[in-house]
C-alpha cells in the first residue's frame, strides 16, 4: 500500500525528526511504501532565516544594527541546520513537491492509498499547527483512508471557540488515535468516542534498532540535560546530582551555560547517542523521556513553563513513573541519587504491552 504521512516537518527539533522517521520506518517494515508529505506552512518555515527581525527592531537604522549583531551567531547556527538537513536527506523519505497550505494540498493531492496524520504536537492549538486544517487531513477526499496516529493535543483542554473546528475535522478521520490520555478526554467531550490511545512512533522501533543504527559510544560519565526553558530547577537539580556523583553536565541547548559540554550544533543521531550513553537524564522534553525509557536510563522530569506538560505526564502515568516528575520544592533534603528506578523489568513489560497495542491499531487501520 502507498501511504503518505503529514507531521511537523523539518522543524529542526530532535523529537520531531525522530518520530517522523520512526513512523515511516515502521510502515516500511509492515511492507508499505511510505513517504512524508513535504508540507511547510509559513509558520513552520522561518528557521535559520538570516534576515528575520523582531517587529520592535524593524526600523531604520536599528534594523541593520540588529542584523549585524545577530549575523555571526546566525551563521554559526547554520551548522545545526546542515546536521538536521543531512539526517532528513538520508533517513526521511519525502515527496519532492513543496506544499505551503491546505488549499495547495487539495489542488494537487499527493497520491496515496492511505493518509496518516501524526505524530507529535500536530493538534496543539497552543500553536498554529493545531488550527491548521491540513494536520487533520482535511485535504484528503472522503473516499480515501484517513488515519491519525498518536496525534497530540499536548494540552489538557482546547478553547471553546476551537471545539466546532476540531470536532468537524476529526470526525472525518476513519481511524483515530491520540498519544495522550488527555487527548481521549478532549475528543470524548466533543462526542467522538471511538478513539484509541497509542504510543509515540519512536516506540515502534526497538532499542536494539535505535542503538545499532544511530548510537555511537561516548566515554565520559555525564548527566544529559535537555531543557527548553533554561529552567532554574533543572539547573539546580543537575548541579546537585553532578556534584554528588562526580559527573559532567552535557546538553544540546544553546542557552545552557552551566554545562561542561554543549553540543547544540549536532544532529539527531548525536542526540540519541547522548541519551543512550548518559548516566542520568534531566529534561522537560517528551522525546528525551521517551528515549530514556527506550534505553532504560535513570531520569527525572521537570514541567515546562508553557502548559504543554500532558505529554510527559500521561506517558509516565502509563508505566507508573509519575513520581519522576519533580520541581525545585522537592529538592531540599532529597539527594535523588542516580537510582530513581530500581528495576526496568516491570516497566519494560508494560511498555511491550503498550507497543503491541499500538502496532495492532496501525495494522488494523491499514487493513
Amino acid at each position: 500500500m502507498k501511504i503518505k504521512t503529514i507531521t511537523c516537518h523539518e522543524v529542526y527539533n530532535y523529537g520531531a525528526s525522530l518520530q517522523e522517521y520512526a513512523l515511516l520506518k515502521y510502515l516500511e517494515e509492515l511492507g508499505h511504501k511510505a513517504q512524508a508529505i513535504h508540507y511547510k506552512p509559513f509558520y513552520l518555515s522561518n528557521h535559520f532565516n538570516l534576515l528575520s527581525v523582531s517587529p520592535k527592531y524593524n526600523s531604520f537604522p536599528v534594523k541593520y544594527i540588529y542584523l549585524l549583531v545577530k549575523l555571526p551567531g546566525r551563521l554559526k547556527a547554520l551548522k545545526r541546520k546542515k546536521a538536521f538537513d543531512k539526517f532528513s536527506k538520508k533517513y526521511i523519505k519525502t515527496g519532492e513537491h513543496l506544499y505551503k497550505n491546505n488549499q495547495e494540498l487539495k489542488n494537487n493531492l499527493p497520491i496515496a492509498d492511505a493518509y496518516i496524520c501524526g505524530s507529535d504536537q500536530i493538534w496543539n492549538s497552543f500553536f498554529q499547527n493545531g488550527k491548521d486544517s491540513a494536520f487533520y487531513l482535511d485535504f484528503v477526499p472522503d473516499d480515501k483512508l484517513k488515519i491519525s496516529y498518536a496525534a497530540s493535543f499536548a494540552i489538557d483542554s482546547i478553547a471553546d471557540k476551537l471545539k466546532p473546528f476540531v470536532k468537524e475535522k476529526v470526525k472525518r478521520i476513519n481511524h483515530i488515535s491520540v498519544r495522550e490520555t488527555s487527548g481521549i478526554t478532549i475528543l470524548n467531550e466533543l462526542g467522538i468516542e471511538n478513539v484509541a490511545q497509542v504510543l509515540d512512533p519512536v516506540f515502534l522501533l526497538s532499542a536494539t534498532y535505535w542503538k545499532s543504527t544511530f548510537v555511537k559510544p561516548i566515554k565520559d560519565n555525564y548527566i544529559f540535560v535537555y531543557d527548553f526553558d533554561s529552567n532554574h530547577s533543572i539547573k539546580k537539580i543537575a548541579k546537585k546530582i553532578a556534584a554528588e556523583n562526580n559527573l559532567r553536565i552535557v546538553t544540546v541547548n544553546k542557552n545552557i551555560k552551566y554545562a561542561q559540554d554543549n553540543y547544540w550544533l549536532k544532529g539527531p543521531e548525536f542526540f540519541l547517542s547522548l541519551i543512550a550513553n548518559a548516566q542520568f537524564v534531566i529534561s522537560n522534553s517528551f522525546h528525551a523521556v521517551a528515549f530514556s525509557l527506550i534505553f532504560e536510563k535513570q531520569f527525572l522530569v521537570v514541567n515546562r513553563k508553557e502548559k504543554i506538560n500532558t505529554r510527559m505526564r500521561d506517558l509516565l502515568a502509563l508505566v507508573n513513573l509519575s513520581h519522576l516528575i519533580v520541581d525545585e520544592t522537592e529538592l531540599n533534603g532529597n539527594s535523588y541519587g542516580i537510582n530513581t528506578i530500581k528495576s526496568y523489568k516491570e516497566i519494560s513489560s508494560k511498555l511491550e504491552n503498550l507497543v503491541s497495542k499500538s502496532k495492532l491499531f496501525l495494522e488494523k487501520a491499514l487493513n
